[in-house]
Parts: C-alpha cells; structure tokens; sequence
C-alpha cells in the first residue's frame, strides 16, 4: 500500500477506548484517559498499521488521542505532532452526561434531527466539525502517508464529505474505538479506500452507542 506520488494519503483513526465510552456518557472536549480496554485495542491497531508505511502521525491533543497516537508511534517509530482541529465536538453542558440523559433536551432532538443548522451547547453545527477537521486532513503532505488519530464525529464527518455524502447523515457511519479509514486525495478527485477496519473485528457488531442496546 505504497502512498501516491501526488496525492495526499491518509489513514485516520479514532482513539482507543475509554470509561466513558463503556458509560455511554459524552466527552466533547474534556480530557479523559484511555482505558485498559483501549489500550488494548490500541496495540492490536498498532500491530496492523505497522505494515501500512505511516510517514508521520497527527493527533488531536485530547488525552485519548494523544495516548492513542503515542503508543502507535512506539511500534511504528514515526513522530507525532498535534492539531488543535482534530479535538472532538465541544458540547458544552452535555459534557459528562450519557446519552439517556441528553436525550431529554429539547436542544439535543434539535441537532440530531438538522444538526447542520443547530449547534451543540457548545456552539458547534456539524458543519463547522466537518470544516475542522477537513482543515486538518488538508495539511497532509502529497506522497507521504499520514495517520490522523481524531474522534467519532470528527471522522464520521469528514468521511461524508469524501464519500458526497450529505454531513447530516454523518451518524450513519460507524466509527469504532481504534477504527481505521483509508482515504486518497488528489485536488478534487478522492477515493475511499476502507472505512472502520478493526483489527479485533469480534467487536464489529456490538451494538453502537447511538443504539439504546449496551
């Protein structure tokens, strides 16, 4: 899976596992620290894209992320560097709260159903997460492959956007803990190469955490 000559190449994954996670409960932007499940994944993930020929890693610096990406870089040997546009969705007062307590929020039914024109409490649409983390992804270098270690709705997100899919349908792509997606970019011509690749693909059909399944 050489990288292309001119094109950008990227592989982008999102950070292992966290407690909150297991809890259903939002993170947005707080800094919360992998879990030992996480951690596992994250080896299991490093272990795989040792053969992909990662040039450099770019994370956002929330503590999962920036523990996800440094235990890859361990394996693969390649530096890492921050980006403040890879953080997650800020959403404000639902931070800490799980997903059966926001639910209840006029202002949450509101985004999830036109989430391009209402903002999270933390004033965010998801057209504004898309255009963050498109920024980011945009600043890859052509003919080096760079792995960007980011956040669920940071990927879904940007994976709309190169699959032309519309940014309000971003839920319907799944986005596991240490999932990894594949994407070549050249000016305006892009093809997607894979999406949510696990390395422990037993966790493949768990429920997800928009379900009401645990």
């Amino acid at each position: 899976m050489p990288p292309e000559q001119q094109a950008r190449s990227l592989v982008i994954i999102r950070h292992g596992e966290t407690t909150w996670n297991r809890e259903r409960r939002i993170m947005g932007d707080a800094d919360v620290p992998l879990s030992q499940a996480g951690r596992r994944q994250c080896a299991a993930a490093a272990a795989v894209l040792a053969g992909f020929e990662i040039d450099r890693i770019v994370t956002s610096p929330l503590t999962r992320a920036a523990e996800t990406a440094e235990m890859i870089s361990q394996v693969l040997g390649v530096p890492v560097t921050t980006d403040e546009d890879l953080v997650e969705v800020r959403f404000g007062h639902w931070q800490g709260k799980t997903y059966e307590e926001i639910i209840r929020d006029p202002a949450c039914e509101r985004f999830f159903q036109d989430p391009e024109s209402n903002p999270t409490p933390g004033g965010e649409t998801i057209v504004d997460v898309q255009n963050r983390g498109l920024a980011a992804l945009g600043r890859a270098a052509p003919g080096l492959r760079t792995l960007f270690v980011s956040h669920g709705d940071i990927i879904r997100s940007t994976l709309c956007h190169y699959l032309k899919m519309p940014v309000r349908e971003f839920r319907r792509i799944r986005v596991d803990n240490c999932g990894m997606s594949g994407v070549i970019a050249q000016g305006a011509a892009t093809e997607v190469k894979f999406v949510n690749v696990l390395a422990d693909a037993d966790r493949a059909w768990v429920p997800s955490h928009w379900n009401k399944a645990t």
